[in-house]
C-alpha cells in the first residue's frame, strides 16, 4: 500500500485479528464481521496434460512472523522489508506466530491466491496452553446456570463442534484456506483427550470444506502423541498416526536422523488405505526443514539443501515443510551495509543459486550432531531445484496479471508516469505479482526459427525500481547478441519466453504486454507478441492474431503496448503448458560487432477473450465517492477520514438492432459476458481548490496512496500524513478515485469519480 508521507497511523494497515485465548475468539464471534471484499478467492492450478504431479513432493512454507518482537519484519507503507517471491514452487503457505490463533494479513492471502497457492493461519497451544486446549474440545463455557436434565453415568470427555465452527467462520470471513494445528503442550486429559482431539480435527476439516471450499486444509504438526505427552517423533508412526488420519496433511518435526524420511515413506505405504477419511499419498507428508538449523541435519541456512536431499521430493515423493524461510532477512538486517538490494541478492542465492553460471555459492561447514554418522553431500543446490515450477491458475479461471513486482518498491508509477517517490520505500504483499517465471532469474532465449546456426545470445534479468509502467517496478532483460560474420546475420529473430501458463484448447484468450526495447547500437526492431507450447511431446502452433486497441489520450511515456488474441486448436489436450513471450526481430548494418539489447517489461495480462461473441459491451466505472470525516479530526482540517466508493458498469448504446418477428427464434438479441472486470487496486489523489467557480483538473491532483493493506476493496483511510502541507492546509479539497482492473487497465478519468470536502472552520 504505497502512501505519500511517513509515520502513518496504524489504521492504514490491515487489521488482521489475532487471538491469545479462545475467549478472545468468542468475543470476536459475538460481533459478526462481513467477509472482506478485497481478498482474492483461491483458484487452483489445473492439472497439465502429460505432467502428472502425483509422484513429486510439494513445498509447504511456514513463515514465522516476528513483527511483534524487536528485530522482526512487517509489511509497511513506509519502508522496504521482507517479501516472498517463490510462489510458483510452493503449494501451501502458513502464516505462523506464537499467538493462540494467527490470521494471515489480506495482502499475503492475495499474493498466494493469485498464483494458485493456499494460505493457512495457525492454531497453537504451547507453554501454559493446556486449559485452552481442553476448552477447544468442550466448547464455549456457559454464562448461566446449567446442568444435565437427568443424572448420567457418562464420564467420557464431551466433544463440542463450537470452536471448529468459529475457526471455519474466521477463515471464511478473512478469505484464507485453513490452519496449521500445533499442539506443543502436554494434554491434561491424556489419551481420552487425544482421542477427542483427533475427532475434533475431522470436524474442523469438514467445517472448513463446507464454508471455505473443497481445497481447505488442516495440517497437523508432529508434537503430542496418543498418550497426551509432548514427544516429537520426527516422522510418521503409530504414536501420531491417529492425528494424521483426520488431517489433510502431516508436518514432521525437523530434528530427524537421515534415515527417517525413508522410514516415514515405508510406514505410510504399509498402511491400509481404507483407514483414511479421504485419499492420501506420500505428498501429504511434509518433512520439516528448519532454515534456522536448530537441530536440523545439514545445519540450515545455505546447508538446508543437505536435508532436502534426504527428503528427495522429486523421486521419493515426500513433501517438505520449510520453516522460517525469512532467515535471509532476519539474520542480515542488522549487519553493516545491509540494504534491501543486498538482501535480495542473498535471498536469490538461497532459492535460485548463483546469479551467474559458473559462480560458487558458499555453504557453511557441515557439522554432525552428536551420534550422527558421517553423511557426504555434493555441492550446494538451491531450494527451487528440489521442486517443480508450476504455472499460475489458468487465465480462463482467474485472469493472469503481472506488473513484475516483488511487493516492495521506492516509487509508484501510473501508466509510466512517476506519481510518488519515497525516501525509505514501501512494502505491500497485495502488490506482489509474478516476476515472469521464464524470464527471471535467467531468461532462456531461443532463435525464433529454431534452426539458427549462430550462437545464442547471453541474457540476464534484474528488477528495475526507477522506471515502471504500473506499480513500483519493472523487469529488465539485458541481452548480448554475439558478433557474427554469417551472410544472413544482418537480420535475426529471437524468442524471449516470459511467463508459463496453463491454457485450455479451443478457448480464445487475449494477451497484452507493455514493454520497452532499446539498444545503444543502431538497430531496427520488429516486435511481436506470441504464445508457444512448452511440452516436449506436443507439436503445433497457437493461432495468434494482433488486436488494434483504441488509441488512448494518455502518452505511453516511451512504452510500447501490444495486444493479441490467441487460441489452441481442438486436436490438442484440454489443458497444456504454454509460454507467453516476445518475438524480437532486429536488423543491423554491422553484425560483426556485439549487440547489446535492453528489454524492459512493464505489464503482462492474459484473460479470456470475448471478441468472438456477440456481446453487449460493458465498461467498468466508479459510480460515486463519499467521505466521512473522523470524529477525532481537528477543526480546520479535513483529515483523518475515510473515503468509500461504489463501482458500476455501463453499456454502450445499441444501434442497428432488429427485433425479430419470429417469437420462436432461438437466438438471443445479445449475449452477456462475465461480470465486468474486478479491480486489483485503486489509486487515490487529492487536490486543493477554490470553492466557487474554479475548474478542477484531475491531472493536477497529487497522488496520496493506493488501496491494498486493509483487505477492503472500496475504502481508503485518509491519514493526515498522506497529505502534503499545501493540501492539508486548504479550506476545500477534492479527492479522486482511479481504478486499475484485473486486466491491468487504468480507468480513464471520465470513468473515475471524485468527492468534494469542505474543511470545517477552526
Amino acid at each position: 500500500m504505497p502512501l505519500r508521507g511517513s509515520n502513518h497511523s496504524p489504521r492504514v494497515q490491515d487489521k488482521a485479528p489475532f487471538f491469545d485465548t479462545l475467549t478472545e475468539l468468542d468475543d470476536w464471534a459475538s460481533k459478526p464481521a462481513r467477509r472482506l471484499n478485497g481478498v482474492v478467492d483461491y483458484h487452483p492450478r489445473r492439472p497439465i496434460e502429460g505432467r502428472s504431479a502425483e509422484q513429486h513432493g510439494k513445498l509447504l512454507v511456514i513463515s514465522i512472523v516476528l513483527s511483534q518482537h524487536p528485530g522482526g519484519y512487517t509489511e509497511t507503507p513506509s519502508g522496504l522489508t521482507y517479501t516472498f517471491n517463490f510462489w510458483s514452487y510452493c503449494d501451501t503457505f502458513v502464516y505462523f506466530s506464537h499467538h493462540r490463533i494467527t490470521v494471515p494479513p489480506s495482502g499475503w492471502t492475495n499474493a498466494a491466491h493469485r498464483q494458485g497457492v493456499k494460505m493457512l493461519g495457525t492454531l497453537i497451544f504451547e507453554g501454559q496452553g493446556q486449559e485452552d486446549c481442553l476448552r477447544l474440545l468442550v466448547g464455549r463455557l456457559p454464562q448461566s446456570g446449567t446442568g444435565p436434565a437427568m443424572p448420567s453415568s457418562d464420564i467420557a470427555l464431551p466433544l463440542s463442534p463450537h470452536y471448529a465452527h468459529l475457526l471455519a467462520d474466521l477463515a471464511h470471513q478473512r478469505g484464507f484456506d485453513g490452519y496449521l494445528l500445533n499442539v506443543e503442550c502436554p494434554l491434561i486429559g491424556k489419551i481420552e483427550q487425544t482421542r477427542a482431539l483427533s475427532a475434533w480435527i475431522s470436524i474442523l476439516e469438514s467445517e472448513l470444506q463446507r464454508k471455505v471450499g473443497s481445497h481447505a486444509q488442516v495440517i497437523w504438526y508432529d508434537s503430542v502423541v496418543v498418550t497426551g505427552d509432548l514427544r516429537w517423533q520426527d516422522r510418521l508412526n503409530t504414536y501420531n498416526l491417529p492425528f494424521f488420519i483426520p488431517s489433510t496433511g502431516f508436518f514432521t518435526n525437523y530434528t530427524w536422523p537421515t534415515s527417517y524420511p525413508s522410514l516415514t515413506a515405508q510406514y505410510f505405504l504399509s498402511l491400509d488405505s481404507s483407514l483414511m477419511l479421504r485419499p492420501k499419498s506420500l505428498r501429504d507428508i511434509f518433512v520439516g526443514v528448519d532454515v534456522w538449523g536448530r537441530g536440523q541435519h545439514g545445519g540450515g541456512g545455505f546447508g538446508s539443501y543437505r536435508a532436502l536431499s534426504h527428503i528427495d521430493p522429486q523421486f521419493l515423493g515426500l513433501s517438505a515443510a520449510l520453516f522460517g524461510q525469512a532467515w535471509t532477512w532476519e539474520t542480515e538486517q542488522d549487519k553493516p551495509g545491509f540494504s534491501w538490494e543486498t538482501w535480495w541478492a542473498y535471498e536469490r542465492s538461497l532459492w535460485l543459486g548463483a546469479a551467474q553460471e559458473g559462480q560458487h555459492v558458499a555453504t557453511p561447514p557441515e557439522t554432525r550432531r552428536q551420534g550422527e554418522p558421517e553423511c557426504a553431500h555434493g555441492p550446494f543446490k538451491p531450494i527451487t531445484s528440489f521442486f517443480r515450477r508450476l504455472p499460475p491458475p489458468n487465465p480462463a479461471d482467474y485472469p493472469f496479471l503481472s506488473w513484475f513486482s516483488p511487493g516492495a518498491g521506492g516509487a509508484w508509477f501510473v501508466r509510466g508516469t512517476k506519481v510518488l517517490q519515497t525516501e525509505a520505500g514501501w512494502t505491500d504483499l497485495d502488490k506482489n505479482t509474478s516476476l515472469g517465471d521464464l524470464a527471471w532469474p535467467r531468461p532462456a532465449l531461443q532463435w525464433e526459427d529454431g534452426g539458427e546456426p549462430q550462437p545464442l545470445p547471453t541474457a540476464s534479468s534484474s528488477l528495475c525500481m526507477d522506471d515502471a509502467w504500473l506499480g513500483g517496478s519493472s523487469l529488465d532483460l539485458l541481452i548480448t547478441v554475439p558478433a557474427s560474420d554469417a551472410e544472413d546475420a544482418f537480420f535475426r529473430c529471437m524468442w524471449i519466453p516470459v511467463q508459463s501458463l496453463s491454457i485450455t484448447s479451443e478457448r480464445p484468450y487475449k494477451m497484452t504486454m507493455v514493454f520497452k526495447v532499446q539498444s545503444k547500437t543502431p538497430v531496427d526492431f520488429d516486435i511481436g507478441l506470441s504464445m508457444k507450447l512448452l511440452a516436449d511431446d506436443l507439436y503445433g502452433e497457437f493461432e495468434v492474431t494482433p488486436v488494434s486497441e483504441p488509441a488512448s489520450e494518455d502518452p505511453l511515456n516511451g512504452w510500447t503496448r501490444l495486444d493479441v488474441e490467441f487460441s489452441l486448436p481442438s486436436d490438442f489436450p484440454i489443458d497444456i503448458l504454454a509460454a507467453a513471450g516476445l518475438i524480437v526481430g532486429f536488423a543491423v548494418e554491422d553484425p560483426s560487432q556485439d549487440i547489446d539489447i535492453s528489454v524492459r517489461l512493464g505489464l503482462l495480462s492474459v484473460h479470456p477473450s470475448s471478441s468472438t461473441l456477440n456481446l453487449s459491451a460493458h465498461r467498468p466505472k466508479i459510480l460515486w465517492v463519499d467521505y466521512h470525516r473522523a470524529d477525532n479530526a481537528d477543526s480546520g482540517s479535513v483529515a483523518p477520514g475515510t473515503l468509500t466508493w461504489d463501482i458500476a458498469a455501463s453499456f454502450a448504446p445499441m444501434s442497428n438492432i432488429v427485433i425479430p418477428s419470429d417469437r420462436e427464434d432461438p437466438h438471443p438479441l445479445w449475449q452477456l459476458d462475465h461480470p465486468f472486470p474486478p479491480f486489483v487496486y485503486f489509486n487515490l489523489y487529492a487536490l486543493a481548490h477554490a470553492a466557487e467557480g474554479s475548474a478542477a483538473r484531475p491531472e493536477d491532483a497529487t497522488f496520496i496512496g493506493t488501496t491494498g493493506l486493509t483487505g477492503q476493496a472500496s475504502q481508503f483511510y485518509v491519514d493526515p500524513a498522506c497529505l502534503p502541507p499545501t493540501i492539508a492546509e486548504a479550506s476545500n479539497m477534492r479527492f479522486y478515485v482511479q481504478g486499475v482492473t484485473d486486466r491491468g487497465h487504468v480507468l480513464e478519468w471520465d470513468r473515475c469519480a471524485f468527492v468534494d470536502v469542505r474543511v470545517p472552520p477552526r
